[in-house]
């Protein structure tokens, strides 16, 4: 069974809006067993934009960690540990344990697959693995906005993914289990989509707000 462990931030603290690869090479050092073994994926941090590519991290922004249950005991010790993301310092409160929760309509802010860069080709990609989890050809996949996550001097090329009409157990298993690869630097972590409903009116549109972004 995986769980969330979400952890309050004390920190007023603007880090990038690209920090997936600082935050998990933060945790590692906070914590060496985070890096120890794969099964854990790290949420990437909410916050608020505000320009230059920077996230102001705010009140209710948190670090979030899904994990197998056997590895709460051991990931519960980075509580009150400061962890250092890109060249800023955030402090960790006690967590939450969180269990996943289905919903019709999930999103991940970035799902990137080794040798797709294209929007068609990865589209195609991601329904293979949408097929090798036996999430039903019925479901709706939109491919968003294209994004980019640097890891060390290498820029690794994703999109944005929403899925629509899941059933609960596909959901749960989308949750657990993500989209291509580099779950522990926030790609292919996919949450329940927050739906906005444009200026112009019409339809809500699952496609979160500039707060998640």
């Amino acid at each position: 069974m995986q769980l969330d462990l979400e952890f309050p931030v004390f920190s007023t603290s603007a880090i990038a809006v690209d920090h997936g690869y600082h935050l998990y090479a933060g945790l590692s050092r906070a914590l060496s067993t985070v890096h120890s073994e794969n099964g854990i994926a790290v949420h990437p941090i909410r916050g608020r934009q505000i320009g230059d590519r920077m996230l102001q991290l705010m009140p209710w922004s948190t670090i979030k960690i899904q994990t197998p249950q056997e590895r709460i005991g051991d990931l519960v010790g980075l509580a009150g540990k400061t962890v250092t993301i890109g060249d800023r310092q955030v402090r960790l409160g006690v967590p939450k344990v969180q269990g996943l929760e289905p919903a019709t309509v999930l999103r991940s802010r970035l799902v990137t697959i080794k040798g797709f860069q294209d929007a068609e080709t990865f589209s195609q990609a991601v329904r293979r693995q949408q097929d090798a989890l036996e999430i039903s050809e019925r479901v709706i996949l939109t491919i968003g906005k294209r994004r980019t996550i640097r890891i060390r001097d290498k820029e690794v090329v994703g999109f944005e993914v929403i899925l629509e009409g899941l059933l609960a157990s596909e959901s749960i298993t989308l949750q657990e289990i993500g989209i291509g690869g580099r779950r522990h630097m926030g790609c292919g972590v996919f949450v329940a989509a927050k739906f906005v409903v444009p200026p112009s009116g019409g339809n809500p549109h699952p496609w979160g707000t500039p707060a998640t972004k």
